[in-house]
Order: C-alpha cells, then sequence, then structure tokens
C-alpha cells in the first residue's frame, strides 16, 4: 500500500534531499561498487630506494603505525630493519585485541564492525598482505570470503522489557525529525563547533525515541552527549548504512577476533621485512629543534624501570599516534568488578606534553578530560558447551554470525550483545562458546541487579542479561556451564566522538613538519569517520605518503556516497517508512 505525502512530508522530503545530496546538481552516477583485488601482484612504487641509515619511529603498536611500516617497506621500498615500532603494552595490536583459554576465559574489550564500501584503504592495503591460513590469498580475500559466506541479517535487532523483539521496519520519525536531520545534512561542518547532537534535536526530543536513535546510537556507540559534527560525518559517509540499519546486512566480519584476524597477519608480514618491535616500552616526552618548523631531535623511552633517549639524525623519521581510546582500560572476572582507574593514561599525556611545545599539534582536552561521558563498559562470556547460545539463536531466529547486535532498548545501562560465528578464537576449543556484550550507561542502577553496571562482577552482569532475554528461570542450569565473565571498564572509549573544535584535531602531517606526523583517531581527515579501522589505515598512507613523497599510488578517497542518486533514494524511502 502506498502511502500518501502531506505538504509537511514534501517539505521535509525536499529539505532532506538537498541536504544530503545537493540532488539538483547530480547529472549522473555509477553505482557503490564493491572492493575487488584486481591484482595478486605485489604493488611496486616509483618512490625513491636511497634512505641510507635513515630510520622511522612509530610510537605505539596499534593498527595506525602497523599500516605505516607496511607502507614504507610495500610502497616505499624502505628497510625493515630501519623501521621502529614503540609499544607500552605488552602485546601489539592497539584496541584491535582478543586473547584467553578455554579454562580461563577468552577476552574481546570490543569488536571493529568492518563495512565492504567505506574502507577504501584497508582492503587495498589488506590485500597484498597474505592469510595467515589460506595459502595464495590476501588478508582481504580473506575476511570478504568469510563475510560472503557468513552474511548478517538481524532478526531482533531491538528486544523491549518484555522481551519482545520489536518491528524496526519503521524508523519511527515524525516531521520535525526529518527536518532536523535535513537541517544538519546542508549545515556546514565549520558552524558545529562544540555542538552536541542533543543541542541540536533539542527542539525535536521525539528523535532520542525513534528505532533509528536505539538502534545507530547502539551500533555505533554515540551518546546523546557526542559531537554532532561526527554524527554528521556518520550520517553522510554511512548513508547507505542508513537503508538497512535494522538488519546490519553491511556490516562485515572478520573470520577471526580482529587481532588474529588483522594485527597478526600484518605483523607476520612486517616480520618478514625485519622490522623492528620494542614492546613494554613507554614514550614518555618529544624534544623539538627550536624554530618555526616541526622537527622532532629526541625520543625520551622508558623501559623496565630504566630510561634511554633516541637521538634522531638527519632525515629520520617520527610518526606518533597521539592517542588510544582503550587508554586505562581494566579487567575483572566472574566475582570480581573492572574497577575504574581513569587516570592510567599514556598516550594522551604524550600529546599533551607534545602539543604544549609547538602550535599546530592540537588539543587532547575535549577527548580526554571527561571519562565521565566517555566510558562505557563490555564483558565477554565463556561457556563450555552451546547451551547458552542455543537458547540465544532460538530467541533471534539468528545462528552465531548472522546477527550482529542486539540491544535491549529499556536497559537501564542500554545493554547490548553480539554473537559472532563460533570459533571465535582460534585456541577456542570445540566444546567451547564465546560471545561478548557492553553497555553504555555504567553510572546507571541495573534493571535487575540492583548495582551500577561499573560494581558489577562478571557474574553480576551475565545474570542482569539473562533477565532481559528471559531465561531468568534457567539461570542455574546456564550458570553451570559457564567458565567466565571478564568485564572490561574502558573510560576513553568514547572519547573520539567527545564535543570538539575544528582545531582540536592535529593535521597528519602538520604545518611546518620536517619529518613528523601524527596518526589514529584523533588526527583530522577531511570527510572520513572515527571509530574504524578505515580510518587508522588512511592516516597511516597520508603520513607516510607526504613525508617520503609517495606521488605515484593513489591514496583512495572518501567514496561519495551521498551524492549518489540511488543511494539517496533508498535513504529517503527509509525515512518515511
Amino acid at each position: 500500500m502506498k502511502r500518501k505525502l502531506s505538504s509537511n512530508n514534501i517539505k521535509a522530503l525536499i529539505v532532506a534531499s538537498i541536504g544530503i545530496s545537493a540532488a539538483a546538481t547530480i547529472i549522473a552516477t555509477i553505482g557503490g561498487k564493491k572492493f575487488k583485488n584486481k591484482s595478486k601482484k605485489p604493488i611496486k612504487s616509483l618512490a625513491g630506494t636511497n634512505y641510507g641509515e635513515k630510520q622511522v619511529y612509530f610510537i605505539g603498536g596499534g593498527l595506525a603505525s602497523l599500516a605505516g611500516a607496511a607502507y614504507l617497506v610495500r610502497d616505499c621500498n624502505f628497510k625493515g630493519e630501519n623501521i621502529h615500532v614503540i609499544e607500552a603494552m605488552r602485546i601489539l595490536g592497539g584496541s584491535n585485541d582478543g586473547e584467553g583459554n578455554a579454562s580461563e576465559g577468552f577476552i574481546c574489550r570490543g569488536g571493529r564492525m568492518l563495512n565492504e564500501e567505506t574502507y577504501e584503504n584497508f582492503w587495498e592495503l589488506f590485500s597484498s598482505i597474505p592469510s595467515l591460513d589460506l595459502q595464495g590469498k590476501s588478508v582481504t580475500e580473506e575476511i570478504l570470503n568469510f563475510d560472503h559466506l557468513h552474511p548478517t541479517h538481524a532478526q531482533a535487532r531491538l528486544v523491549d522489557k518484555h522481551g519482545s523483539i520489536q518491528d524496526v521496519k519503521s524508523m519511527g520519525f515524525n516531521n520535525a525529525d526529518r527536518m532536523a536531520l535535513g537541517k544538519l545534512m546542508i549545515t556546514p561542518e565549520e558552524k558545529l563547533d562544540g555542538m552536541t547532537i542533543q543541542g541540536w534535536f533539542s527542539r525535536t526530543p521525539h528523535f532520542f525515541k525513534t528505532n533509528f536513535w536505539n538502534m545507530w546510537q547502539t551500533t555505533f556507540a554515540f551518546q546523546k552527549w557526542s559531537s554532532l559534527f561526527e554524527f554528521k560525518r556518520y550520517m553522510e559517509r554511512m548513508i547507505f548504512e542508513f537503508s538497512r540499519i535494522e538488519t546490519l546486512e553491511g556490516v562485515t566480519r572478520t573470520t577471526y577476533n580482529q587481532y588474529e584476524s588483522v594485527i597478526l597477519p600484518l605483523k607476520t608480514y612486517l616480520d618478514g621485512f625485519g622490522v623492528d618491535f620494542s614492546i613494554n616500552a613507554t614514550v614518555t616526552d618529544l624534544d623539538f629543534k627550536s624554530g618555526d618548523q616541526i622537527t622532532v631531535t629526541a625520543i625520551h623511552i622508558e623501559e623496565s624501570g630504566d630510561e634511554r633517549v633516541i637521538e634522531l639524525n638527519l632525515g629520520d623519521v617520527c610518526i606518533m599516534t597521539n592517542g588510544c581510546m582503550t587508554d586505562s582500560a581494566t579487567l575483572g572476572d566472574m566475582h570480581r568488578p573492572a574497577g575504574y582507574n581513569p587516570n592510567q593514561l599514556t598516550s594522551a599525556e604524550l600529546w599533551a606534553k607534545i602539543a604544549e611545545k609547538k602550535e599546530g599539534l592540537g588539543n587532547p582536552e575535549p577527548f580526554f578530560s571527561h571519562p565521565e561521558q566517555t566510558n562505557w563498559e563490555s564483558f565477554t562470556v565463556t561457556c563450555k558447551g552451546n547451551k547458552l547460545l542455543r537458547l540465544i539463536e532460538k530467541f533471534s531466529t539468528n545462528i552465531p554470525g548472522s546477527g550482529a547486535l542486539m540491544t535491549f532498548k529499556d536497559s537501564n545501562w542500554l545493554m547490548s550483545i553480539v554473537v559472532a560465528a563460533q570459533p571465535h578464537f582460534k585456541n577456542q576449543t570445540l566444546d567451547t562458546t564465546i560471545f561478548w556484550g557492553y553497555g553504555l550507561y555504567t553510572d546507571k542502577i541495573g534493571n535487575y541487579i540492583k548495582k551500577s553496571m561499573a560494581d558489577c562482577t562478571g557474574e553480576e552482569l551475565l545474570i542482569e542479561l539473562l533477565h532481559h532475554l528471559h531465561m531468568e528461570d534457567k539461570k542455574d542450569e546456564i550458570m553451570e556451564t559457564v567458565v567466565n565473565v571478564i568485564p572490561c571498564m574502558m573510560p576513553y572509549v568514547d572519547a573520539q566522538f567527545q564535543p570538539r573544535k575544528m582545531t582540536d584535531r592535529p593535521q597528519v602531517v602538520p604545518k611546518g613538519s620536517t619529518n613528523f606526523a601524527m596518526i589514529g583517531q584523533f588526527v583530522e581527515i577531511p570527510e572520513d569517520m572515527v571509530f574504524t579501522e578505515e580510518y587508522s589505515v588512511r592516516s597511516a598512507r597520508i603520513a607516510i605518503y607526504k613525508l617520503f613523497n609517495v606521488t605515484d599510488k593513489e591514496i583512495r578517497p572518501v567514496t561519495p556516497y551521498k551524492r549518489r542518486p540511488k543511494v539517496l533514494k533508498e535513504a529517503l524511502k527509509t525515512a518515511f517508512r
């Protein structure tokens, strides 16, 4: 049955259409194309190879640094032994993690949802990284093949307090909501400094009661007080996802956890070139040459209680990850809360030090000074056998790996769970199953466990979940199968979404830099969206190509889906469902 549009609906449609796409200026388009690795040959570069004994130092061992090292050896023919990755933790990978065993339990602090359409540089890079498990295949081929064989189509996106799966085909917007969204899309970013999502929609509070907000918020971990700037970028960058947010068909899953599926193959690739890795080594300060230019002259390192200084020679380069969202993370267990210690900072402290020394290096204060706003907590459940997963499968009608995200919309903690395809770890035994979940409101008292989420043990977190699933009558038999529930408190996991000024995030290669770049989630990349693997990889590629003058290779641009009529048409249809 077709629905008639009132005059108010038509006005909203026009505003949204113009705002999202400037549709009147678009004449033609090519539909979104999925990335295909047309050649399995290594990419060759014309970049110079006469680097002598020049050294490159990466501060931080997360995805951005590892990607930067890969671009150096692949596209610049740089000696691997002259590349140094310095990591404060005992393991590489940054926020791409996953570890544990079947007897003590597994832990995923979180899960990165990849995306086939918008990860332009990620897929290109990993098309040249060999898979560790599939001979002759790249990591890109491995992940996309797995994802296509395990498609996502969530049947239980939102669940209410009665345990009823909600009908989310309609976004639930009224015309005021649509008008506010349309106006946002035509507002220049420069006018959004410091503004929040809640502030923008203050005249239409109904927006926060819609199915759209409940799904969008928990899919990407936005809060009402998050940056309007970042919300707008997500709406533009992921506009095609708007049309399938109720099923999350656009989510691309890795075969295993991100550490084993993304970080390990990349590190193995770099090991083959002799890249030097230093773990449990904390960079405490950088020295700069005096003057208007930005030139790093020394790196101060604390390692095993000892301090040492690396003096940089002419031509040496320093590339720094200037912030990490999992800084100060703490773990608990079945009988112990994770604890909360936002003062265990490393990356933000270093960023603050150097920002005081040189202009143009950004400002960490908006991101790392409000842990009460940026924290949320995850928990990983490890079970013997599949009793609980089978019950969740029966409830949701999704087999493990096909449901993406299930959110309990009336949960005081706004709890969600993710059941990945099994096994999720390479060392996971056949009789072991795992899943993970998280809550955004850690200071709230639970609906059933009368404690704040932050104060709950792993067991209490699971009991709260069983109540939301209305499986409390099966609690005892379920708990008998539980090996461990490991909570993880992350005070700064939402830091990149904090309201800010345009200048608070530095440029990847700051103005006046001769040998210094900043990479990761807290640098400024026009049009792109933070909290993604693509952002880390893109920042690394920008840094390497600019500092090493790589001109024969392209940094893949942000795909302009917001200007494609077919995508816009589907988004507009969704807005009026």
